[in-house]
């Protein structure tokens, strides 16, 4: 049994012996001058695997969010996001402050935008208004909920961008639990995309890093804005290493988060079934409603904090669990128990 059991992210997943001992004993050189061979490594097998034509690696999702939207838009243009995604809240402003841009926001059922509401959105061009460049998709989506979005949905609104003449970003930090909730090939769920981001520090176990892909000429522009932030290194290798290993060694092992997601789900429901909505929980993120419950979400933390359990609060009456590989199925079962004897 782990001591410290924290759930508040995947982002708390440690590195691997072999990933440290890869980082130790990597070949390196100057990435700035595309010279450090274990981020080609990294480079070149991230781009195989979704199908993409050039793949560059950055040191987090944010970073490449940011560099994404800066590469293929100009000051003044729009872009549209969800109302829920981590590019809108979560990157403190940086669409505004990083890329000149504003921002569309589209409203979500079940982490799916309206067809309609998409198309009414893509503004009609005109010397007053700005110019809408990109759609941002996330997958899965909304940190809270973890939904992942189908092939058939993402080439839906693929299509309708392209005949607009958008672009189609993709938030993919946890495009491998979608994968495996969808049961469909990463390259062939993410075929119809432009460019996109995955982590490679949440459910894959490196200790920091996220590789950005998209076309040749795309990746180049992104090279110059990730130097423009200040996230050229030299001897990067050593990083890239663990991501190395992280590809060859845990994408198969992402489909047990959303298996113990599951059971944690099915769990906290049958202590009350109006706290956690088991049917969709399909990925690795668990949502637990308290407003039935009795209790607030600062008192059950507190209480789970107490025996080496940390999730993360929401609001008053919401928090958030997020299985990976360092929450076994015994954790589940010993959280599972712990908030039961609270409730009850």
């Amino acid at each position: 049994m782990n001591l410290i059991r924290d759930y508040r992210s995947d982002a708390a997943t440690l590195a691997t012996l072999h990933m440290r001992q890869a980082m130790a004993d990597a070949e390196v050189g100057d990435d700035f001058n595309g010279e450090d061979p274990t981020v080609n490594r990294l480079e070149k097998r991230s781009a195989e695997l979704f199908g993409k034509e050039a793949a560059l690696f950055v040191i987090s999702c944010t970073m490449a969010n940011q560099i994404a939207i800066m590469a293929s838009t100009n000051h003044g243009d729009e872009v549209l996001v969800g109302e829920e995604s981590h590019i809108y809240n979560m990157e403190t402003g940086g669409l505004s402050a990083l890329a000149g841009v504003q921002t569309r926001v589209l409203r979500s059922l079940d982490g799916r935008f309206d067809f309609q509401d998409v198309q009414k959105s893509i503004r009609k061009h005109g010397l007053q208004a700005p110019i809408t460049k990109v759609l941002c998709l996330e997958n899965t989506y909304d940190l809270n909920k973890g939904i992942p979005l189908s092939k058939e949905y993402i080439s839906e609104m693929c299509e309708l961008a392209h005949k607009n003449d958008l672009q189609v970003f993709l938030d993919g930090a946890r495009i491998f639990n979608a994968a495996a909730a969808l049961k469909v090939e990463p390259k062939i769920l993410c075929e119809d995309i432009d460019m996109m981001q995955f982590s490679l520090c949440k459910g894959l176990s490196a200790p920091v890093g996220a590789v950005l892909l998209g076309t040749k000429e795309f990746i180049e522009r992104a090279r110059r804005m990730r130097q423009r932030m200040g996230g050229g290194l030299a001897q990067a290798g050593h990083m890239a290493a663990a991501g190395v290993v992280a590809l060859e060694t845990m994408i198969d092992r992402i489909e047990n988060d959303n298996i113990n997601a599951k059971k944690l789900a099915m769990g906290l429901a049958s202590i009350n079934d109006k706290m956690v909505d088991v049917e969709k929980t399909l990925t690795n993120i668990v949502k637990m409603d308290l407003k039935t419950a009795g209790k607030d979400a600062y008192y059950i933390s507190s209480v789970l904090e107490e025996h080496g359990i940390k999730i993360k609060i929401i609001d008053s009456t919401t928090c958030r669990f997020v299985t990976h590989r360092g929450i076994t199925a015994e954790d589940i079962d010993e959280t599972i128990e712990i908030i039961k004897s609270t409730l009850i």
